[in-house]
């Protein structure tokens, strides 16, 4: 599924407009982004929960010539479903 097939279940199952729906999906993807690039986390009871963790720097290899790098220290999104999204698919 796509951002244009999600904005579409949404809006039919919602009874909204595709418009409303995509400023509404917009505007809930904003506030996840803005949560986490602060250093929060963002909890969906049910659905799961979305953080930041650290990756510290290390060493990798470049696949082309086996030349050894270095690769910078990251701050990356982490998602853990939930007990209810886990349950639904199993």
């Amino acid at each position: 599924m796509n951002k244009t097939e999600l904005v579409e279940h949404i809006a039919k199952h919602a009874d909204i407009s595709k418009a409303a729906a995509t400023r509404a999906l917009d505007s809930t993807i904003t506030a996840i982004r803005t949560t986490l690039k602060k250093g929060g986390t963002v909890s969906l009871v049910g659905f799961g929960s979305f953080a930041v963790t650290k990756r510290p720097a290390r060493k990798g290899r470049n696949p082309r010539t086996g030349e050894e790098i270095k690769i910078k220290a990251a701050k990356v999104p982490k998602f853990r479903p939930g007990k209810a999204l886990k349950d639904a698919l199993n």
